[in-house]
């Protein structure tokens, strides 16, 4: 029997000195990272005081069944500059239930 999808909610907030396409080198690990898997994602970029900030929402559906599968995936297969800049996430795995979830019966 197949898994159900979930309903996948992840945020990260990558911070950095500096340097330009911020934005483009995070756009470029996320396709990396979840490639092959139905997520988008939003990027959020900000430069203040020398640092550059990218807050990433990312949303779709997912195999993962619990933030601490996400997790696991992620330690995975993350690059190491993703772990170099990423200063905080949240996660949010809504499992799907079996039937059609809004008459209760199925």
């Amino acid at each position: 029997m197949s898994q159900l999808n979930s309903e996948t909610y992840l945020d990260f907030c990558f911070i950095r000195k500096s340097a330009g396409n911020f934005a483009a080198e995070i756009d470029e690990m996320l396709s990396k990272l979840f490639k092959g898997i139905r997520l988008n994602w939003y990027l959020d970029e900000k430069v203040e005081d020398g640092v550059e900030i990218v807050v990433a929402e990312v949303k779709g559906m997912s195999k993962w069944q619990s933030e601490n599968e996400t997790i696991e995936f992620i330690e995975d297969h993350a690059e190491e500059s993703f772990w170099d800049y990423l200063q905080g996430y949240k996660f949010f795995i809504y499992p799907a239930k079996k039937g059609c979830g809004s008459c209760g019966t199925n």
